[in-house]
C-alpha cells in the first residue's frame, strides 16, 4: 500500500466518460510506483508533481482512491510528466537506489540483476561489481565518479520503471507486477 503519491494529472472535471462528474487526479506511488487514480475533494488545491498523502488516515487532498490503474490508462499529459516525477522520486530516495546497485546479485548464472538495467551493459556491470568489492557505493556522484564509462544513473532507473509499468518487463526490480484478471483463481 502506498502512503504518498506524486501528482501525474488533475482532471477538474473528471474523465468525459464518467457518469458522475468529479474531480480526478492521476498518480504514481512513491514505494511501490503504482500508478492509481482518485477522487479530489472539492476545495483541494492540486498541482502537477506535487507529492501528496493517499495512506489509510486522513488525507488532505484526496476523497478517496477510485482505482490502481496501468500505464495504458494515463493520459497523455501523465505520460508526458511521468519522467520528470520519477527523476524526482529517484533523487530524493538517492540512498534506496545507490544500495539496490550496492546489493543486486545474480539472478542466474548467465544474467545479473544488473544486466536488466538499460544502459549498463556486461561491462559497466562487472565495473560496478568491482568497484562495490573495493567500497559500497555512497551516492549517484560516487557511482558516476568509480564508474566513469556509466550514462546517466538517475536516467537508468527512469528507463527500467517506465519499462516494468509498461509491463515490458519479465522481471519486476522496482514496481508491483500488474494484476492479470485470472490470476490467483483456482477452480
Amino acid at each position: 500500500m502506498e502512503e504518498y503519491s506524486w501528482v501525474l494529472e488533475f482532471m477538474p472535471q473528471g474523465h468525459a466518460t464518467d457518469l458522475r462528474r468529479e474531480p480526478v487526479v492521476q498518480l504514481i506511488g512513491e514505494q511501490f510506483f503504482t500508478l492509481l487514480e482518485a477522487s479530489v475533494k472539492q476545495d483541494a488545491a492540486i498541482v502537477v508533481g506535487s507529492k501528496l498523502y493517499v495512506g489509510k488516515e486522513a488525507r488532505g487532498e484526496i476523497e478517496r482512491i477510485r482505482r490502481r490503474i496501468t500505464y495504458n490508462e494515463l493520459s497523455t499529459g501523465a505520460k508526458e510528466v511521468l519522467p520528470m516525477i520519477l527523476r524526482k522520486v529517484i533523487e530524493t530516495q538517492e540512498k534506496r537506489f545507490v544500495e539496490f546497485i550496492n546489493k543486486a546479485t545474480p539472478i542466474s548464472i548467465r544474467v545479473h540483476t544488473l544486466d536488466l538495467m538499460p544502459g549498463i551493459g556486461k561491462k559497466n556491470m562487472e565495473a560496478i561489481v568491482a568497484e562495490r568489492e573495493k567500497k559500497p557505493f555512497e551516492s549517484f556522484h560516487d557511482l558516476k565518479a568509480r564508474v566513469s564509462t556509466l550514462g546517466d544513473p538517475i536516467g537508468i532507473f527512469v528507463h527500467r520503471i517506465i519499462s516494468e509499468l509498461e509491463g515490458k518487463e519479465k522481471y519486476y526490480l522496482f514496481v508491483r507486477p500488474p494484476f492479470q484478471p485470472n490470476e490467483g483463481f483456482r477452480r
